[in-house]
């Protein structure tokens, strides 16, 4: 049984991040999104416009996009993500729910000032 949320939690936001965009595209998304970062889209379009969007993106950015699009769903886990080509980061479908792999780099141990003093 899918759990469906109130409508009254649920904004409508869509995401869109890119490795790298075609001029043309980037021009056209800045009617629809506030961009905060570059090649970073924010939008909180109703669900008929993110679909004509995202199905926009599909048709006219090639898989070197890396093109990553989030959007809200009124049922658990209350987001979507879709990709078009490779993303820097991969994604696993866990139980039904979406993540983004990240990989953590290994810290060198260092030694405080503190320390390094008191020898």
């Amino acid at each position: 049984m899918v759990k469906t949320l109130p409508p009254c939690w649920v904004t409508p936001v869509l995401f869109v991040v890119a490795n790298d965009l075609p001029p043309a595209v980037r021009g056209r998304m800045k009617l629809w999104f506030v961009e905060p970062r570059a090649n970073v889209f924010v939008s909180g379009v109703k669900d008929s416009v993110a679909d004509t969007v995202i199905a926009w993106l599909y048709k006219h950015c090639p898989p070197e996009s890396g093109l990553l699009t989030v959007r809200s769903i009124p049922h658990a886990p209350g987001y979507e993500m879709r990709c078009i080509g490779p993303p820097r980061k991969s994604m696993i479908e866990l139980t039904g729910l979406q993540l983004i792999v990240e990989t953590l780099k290994p810290t060198l141990p260092t030694t405080s000032r503190v320390d390094a003093g008191h020898r």
